[in-house]
């Protein structure tokens, strides 16, 4: 290396070792929590769009890198491989219906990409309410969840403007990027053939085709997992610049897209490293030395945990005081193990997959192991994989120590979804060192099938696994309501309050409605809006089937309501839809709640054993 060449290396090292103590002081120590948030409000959208911009621009420069990348593509997908990949694809589209399955994270990450499509501005609306026509969001607060995922669901608002359904047109086109990402990934491991297997058994995982066809951001999260992880590949195989900088922007969108994928930040930083370890040259660029730079909107965003403590939820899962604790994980970890090996379809898992990924994990971590040892001898791709698989092993314990890391739960199955693409990548490997014949990808690709038609269809026909959230069923319910009634210049008063602003109909909770009573009564007087409606549910006592309304849901005495619809969505539970007939003037009048009954005393295993044995009744009485 020439002088000059060597201090402009060293004035890139200085520099990244600068940004490094920069972004700790302005991530931690700068900025209180409620700077910290405004910041994220007012820059985020701006800050996504540079990150994403930039890494666009990158991906296109190493496609325009190789005279023969379109040909290899062409090679690659427009025969078979792609008949395969659109195949799966549809697969998994076509059994799920579209649409809002676990609340509130879709319906938070909906309304971040409302406002940041409306206001630039990265927040949740509170309130919202059409003004003579116009829809006016008037409030709202910072959300947790991070903002790539947000971010483009807004850019699609911003191109074809505002509808909720775009964040289905997003995942839509996310589900056959991330097959088309595990096709490639399987071939650089072992060929086409394990690519084939790869598509294959991804596509056995009902759990995969819930996720595809709702609003979440986990179809982003793995399209990013396996992004960051090819990049890592070609970076150890090449060490060049713009692959490095293409490496370093997809590990900083991928912590921007869910909370716990920052781990995976570890195992970019190895194959950095080790490629300039082994190439006894570091290569850095300016884009990779000012990295760190990056990720301080990640950290300045995560002072909404300090900021706002019930963040973690800790009050939704009685008798927990920290969010991660090792004592967790041995409940974690037996729950993990119903999830992955049920067998009456209740749960979204494939058996096949677990059959044959869970074992193959084991010897994948020996092979990982082993070739840590030797990684100067290993191709690039095994040394990428053996590095990478620190990160989804430090990913898997972070979730098994997390206090609500029960994959069996309706709400968490969606975060074994990484394990599960870990699972699929330890099959492909542990079968590529077994055999390096065509055989065994055939024989594979028999048994994933057997394993596909004999459990995962007959779970993906039957929906199990999303009847049992009967939250997101009661969800299209209130989107069933909103499609009858097109002219949604009416006011609905229900705890969910955010999805009916997110489709544009104002609305306001049930507390609020109580508390500002007089205000409901001059817009119902004024006639402000054509109805107000609320929306409740109502506890079933199994003991003599009286209705009564949960405590956060009774309007009281004030209100008098008219039933206009109602629905049974579990045999303890009656969702209603009333409108409001009148409300009494004077005092407020604290609605009466009911003293707690024999149910309300016992244990959740008790109450669960009750709700059995009521379901158990209900079902021999149906006529």
């Amino acid at each position: 290396m020439n002088v000059s060449g060597f201090a402009s290396e060293r004035t890139r090292w200085i520099a990244g070792a600068l940004a490094g103590v920069i972004a700790i002081a302005a991530g931690f120590l700068v900025f209180t929590p409620e700077q910290s948030l405004r910041i994220v409000i007012h820059g985020g959208y701006w800050w996504m769009l540079g990150l994403t911009a930039l890494f666009a621009w990158h991906l296109l420069l190493i496609a325009r890198q190789s005279s023969r990348s379109w040909t290899t593509l062409r090679e690659h997908l427009l025969d078979w491989p792609a008949a395969l990949i659109l195949g799966c694809g549809l697969l998994l589209l076509v059994h799920e219906g579209y649409g809002f399955k676990i609340l509130m994270d879709e319906a938070m990450l909906l309304g971040t990409s409302m406002s940041l499509h409306y206001d630039k501005t990265a927040l949740v609306p509170m309130r919202g309410h059409d003004i003579q026509g116009a829809f006016q969001l008037l409030a709202g607060q910072l959300d947790k969840r991070p903002l790539f995922q947000p971010f483009l669901v807004s850019l699609l608002h911003d191109l074809t403007g505002y509808r909720p359904e775009n964040v289905f047109v997003l995942n839509t086109l996310l589900t056959f990027v991330l097959l088309v990402l595990v096709w490639f990934a399987g071939k650089r491991i072992a060929g086409r053939g394990a690519a084939a297997v790869g598509v294959l058994l991804f596509t056995s995982l009902p759990l995969l085709a819930q996720n595809a066809t709702g609003g979440g951001f986990e179809l982003l999260n793995l399209v990013m997992i396996l992004s960051t992880l090819l990049l890592a590949m070609r970076y150890v195989e090449k060490a060049d610049g713009i692959t490095l900088n293409a490496l370093c922007l997809s590990g900083v969108l991928l912590a921007q897209t869910r909370y716990e994928s920052v781990v995976f930040l570890l195992p970019v930083a190895g194959v950095v490293l080790w490629a300039w370890f082994s190439r006894r040259q570091s290569g850095l660029t300016w884009l990779g030395a000012l990295t760190p730079l990056m990720l301080v909107p990640y950290a300045l965003h995560n002072q909404v945990f300090t900021a706002r403590q019930s963040s973690w939820e800790l009050m939704s899962q009685p008798g927990y005081e920290q969010p991660f604790a090792l004592a967790y994980a041995p409940d974690n970890i037996v729950h993990a193990l119903n999830f992955f090996f049920d067998t009456t379809g209740e749960q979204s898992n494939s058996l096949v997959l677990a059959a044959l990924g869970l074992p193959a994990a084991f010897f994948f971590a020996l092979w990982a192991g082993k070739t840590l040892l030797r990684l100067r001898a290993a191709p690039p791709e095994r040394a990428a994989l053996a590095i990478f698989a620190v990160g989804f092993a430090a990913h898997t314990a972070l979730l098994m120590c997390y206090f609500w890391g029960k994959f069996d739960d309706p709400v968490i199955r969606r975060l074994s979804l990484p394990l599960n693409l870990f699972l699929v990548i330890s099959v492909l490997v542990v079968a590529a060192e077994i055999s390096r014949t065509a055989l065994v990808w055939r024989i594979l690709a028999g048994i994933v099938g057997a394993g596909f038609f004999l459990h995962s269809l007959p779970a993906m026909a039957r929906h199990d696994y999303s009847l049992d959230y009967y939250v997101g069923r009661e969800m299209e319910w209130r989107r069933e309501f909103i499609a009858a009634h097109p002219a949604r210049d009416y006011l609905f008063i229900d705890n969910n309050s955010i999805m009916w602003i997110t489709h544009r109909v104002s609305a306001t909770p049930v507390l609020q409605a109580l508390q500002r009573k007089e205000i409901i009564l001059y817009n119902l007087r004024n006639r402000t809006f054509s109805d107000i409606y609320v929306f409740q549910r109502l506890n079933v006592d199994p003991a003599n089937s009286r209705l009564s309304y949960l405590p956060d849901e009774d309007l009281g005495p004030d209100y008098q309501l008219e039933t206009v619809r109602e629905r049974r969505f579990t045999p303890l539970t009656v969702s209603r839809i009333s409108r409001v007939v009148s409300i009494r003037e004077g005092p407020v009048a604290v609605p009466a709640r009911p003293a707690s009954g024999a149910i309300d005393r016992l244990t959740p295993a008790e109450r669960e054993a009750v709700r059995q044995q009521y379901l158990d009744n209900f079902i021999k009485r149906l006529p």
